[in-house]
Formats: C-alpha cells, sequence, structure tokens
C-alpha cells in the first residue's frame, strides 16, 4: 500500500507551510499529493504551484467537481499538468452535491450518473486524440445545438497533444449505484469516510461494476484511495484522546452540516455504515446552530473507526488493516514536514 499526502482545500486564507509538507513527501518516498476544492480554492493550482519542486511524486485532484468545468475544460486541465509533471497527473472528479452544483455553478445537478459516464467518456476522447471530439449524450451535447447556438459548433481535437491517453481518472463516489459505474468506467476510486470495519459493504458494489460489460478495470489493476487522518501520539491515554476530541468537529460537520437537510450525501454513508439515528440528530442540531452539541454526540469508536491515532504499534497495526480490505493507497493529513517524515519512518 502507497502513501499518499491529502492537502486538502484551502480556508479563508492559503494554509502555510504546504512547499515544506510537500518536498518532505517527496523526500520521504511518499507516492502522490493530492489538492481538493470546494467553494473556494481550486485543485489544479495548487499541484502546479507546488508541484512544480517536486520530480517523482504523483500529481492527484481528491476531487475535482465535474459541474465546474466542461469536460473538455476538465481535459485541458489535465493533459497540461501531465506535461508539466512529466506524466505524474492522477484526475480524480466527482458530482459534488445540489447545494453546491446549482447554489455555486448554476448548474442542473439531475441524473449525476449519467453525466458523470459523458463527462468520462468526452475526456478519454479528447486524451486519445484519435479524432474529432463528439457527444450525443443530453449532459454535454458536441457540437452544441441547444438554445441559443448559431450552429457553427465544429468537432475539434485538441492542438496539444497530450502525453498519455491512458491518464488514469479516479472518481470519488458513495452509494450503491456510483461505486458500482466507478468500478466499470473508472481506473481508481476516490471513497470517503472508508473504514476497515465498512470496507465489507463496498465489495458487492465494486465486484458489480468489475462484471459489467466493458468494464476497464478488474480488481486486480484498479486503485483505492483512502483517506484518513493519521497523527502518531507518544501514548495511548490522554495525549490520543486529546486527538480523538480534535476531530469530532469534522465528522459532525460533514454528518450533519454538508449538504441540504434532504439530500446530504456524506450523511447517508454515515447512515448506511449503522450510525443513523445518531445521524439525524447531529443533524438537527447542527442545521439549528448548535455544533458544539452535535459534535459532543460523536462517539469515540466512530472517530477511531475513520482514523488512526495512537503509538507507534497501534499505527503498524491499524495500517495493516486498511490495506487488507484493499486499500491501494492511504491519503493521509498531516499537520507538518516533521510529521510526514514519522509517518514515513513508521511505516517504512
Amino acid at each position: 500500500m502507497k502513501l499518499g499526502l491529502q492537502l486538502g482545500y484551502w480556508g479563508a486564507q492559503p494554509p502555510q507551510g504546504v512547499g515544506e509538507l510537500v518536498a518532505a513527501a517527496e523526500e520521504s518516498g511518499f507516492d502522490s499529493i493530492f489538492a481538493a476544492e470546494a467553494w473556494g480554492s481550486d485543485a489544479f493550482t495548487p499541484l502546479a504551484w507546488w508541484g512544480r519542486e517536486t520530480s517523482r511524486v504523483r500529481l492527484g485532484t481528491s476531487i475535482v467537481q465535474m459541474s465546474g468545468r466542461s469536460p473538455t475544460s476538465i481535459a485541458m486541465h489535465a493533459l497540461t499538468l501531465d506535461h508539466l509533471s512529466n506524466g505524474r497527473m492522477i484526475l480524480g472528479m466527482g458530482v459534488s452535491g445540489p447545494q453546491v452544483v446549482e447554489g455555486w455553478y448554476g448548474q442542473p445537478f439531475s441524473k449525476p450518473l449519467a453525466r458523470t459516464r459523458e463527462v468520462v467518456d468526452i475526456i478519454r476522447q479528447v486524451l486519445a486524440r484519435e479524432a474529432p471530439v463528439t457527444n450525443d449524450g443530453p449532459h454535454y451535447p458536441l457540437p452544441y445545438h441547444g438554445e441559443g447556438a448559431v450552429g457553427l459548433g465544429k468537432p475539434l481535437k485538441p492542438i496539444v497533444h497530450p502525453l498519455r491517453a491512458d491518464l488514469p481518472i479516479w472518481l470519488g463516489a458513495e452509494g450503491p449505484k456510483n461505486v458500482a459505474q466507478t468500478a466499470q468506467i473508472a481506473d481508481g476510486w476516490l471513497p470517503i469516510f472508508y473504514t476497515p470495519s465498512s470496507a465489507g459493504m463496498y465489495q458487492p458494489w465494486l465486484d458489480e461494476g468489475f462484471a459489467r460489460d466493458g468494464a476497464r478495470r478488474t480488481r486486480a489493476d484498479f486503485e483505492v484511495a483512502a483517506t484518513c487522518h493519521l497523527q502518531i501520539t507518544t501514548d495511548n491515554g490522554a495525549a490520543r484522546q486529546a486527538v480523538v476530541d480534535g476531530m469530532k468537529p469534522f465528522v459532525a460537520l460533514y454528518m450533519g452540516g454538508m449538504g441540504a437537510k434532504e439530500q446530504n450525501f456524506h450523511k447517508f454513508v454515515f447512515e448506511r455504515m449503522g450510525y443513523g439515528e445518531l445521524a439525524d440528530e447531529v443533524q438537527r442540531l447542527y442545521l439549528s446552530g448548535e455544533k458544539d452539541r452535535a459534535t459532543g454526540l460523536i462517539p469515540d469508536e466512530l472517530v477511531n473507526d475513520m482514523h488512526i491515532i495512537g503509538d507507534e504499534g497501534y499505527v503498524r497495526e491499524r495500517v495493516a488493516e486498511w490495506e487488507e480490505t484493499g486499500v491501494t493507497t492511504l491519503l493521509l493529513s498531516c499537520r507538518d514536514a516533521d510529521e510526514v517524515r514519522q509517518v514515513a519512518e513508521v511505516l517504512a
């Protein structure tokens, strides 16, 4: 199992010390660095900026929101960064949620699975550069002949010859149908809140996708990149508990505060994990402004399942458990360069 550094997305200001984090990951043998986006910083620019000082680590987006750009625009970003990095780009994409898609990007959210298939197909056409890119689907028609069209659209091939036709495309997916489709059409999967105890839930969904006609990969060469916070403590007592408590606000945010009340895909994941009643109450409190009370409901067992926090021996044991479930890359959030080096040394 490989290690990746998850840079995430920015808060109110750009984070400090990222250059040192990335340099430490490169030097310490991490396989990749990933950047994310929400409705602030984008995922491509940080990889270009901080990745320019690297020569080995792969550069991935985890994840690009598909509704934020047209499929050909996403392909242009990917092929450009792939050239600049000498073939180290991983294109991770996801559908986001209706609040962001319709409220921030001003795009329709309906039929996210069908939209995903069209986006992936168009991007693969661009990267293959075998013919002018066209699409007959209803969501991203190329050429465009809909309302407002002047009728002069022309199918095109990219001017730049892509470095790799097989640039890896990984998809963020949470529900059964989306996970199965990901196994069928993508090169890898970026799950959220994946844990060893919930891993069994996903296996039939993945198997369904691998068994479909035209499946691109098999379980043997399909990548699973799971994100968790890994922190090595000096003991498994008070120091460890302090870290666990510090993670609870983030769990409460995604369980209760992300997405609309009627359609919070992250909450659905927790429900499938067996935390349905808890998720309902956390969401009720969070959306009513009682964030501290919502956070107080998050049990230690859930944080310990989602993240790896403990002394060196405990960390090694837990990492082995994640690997045994089929995780090929563990994407880690680290606080500083020393922590990156420590993690690499413990898990070498």
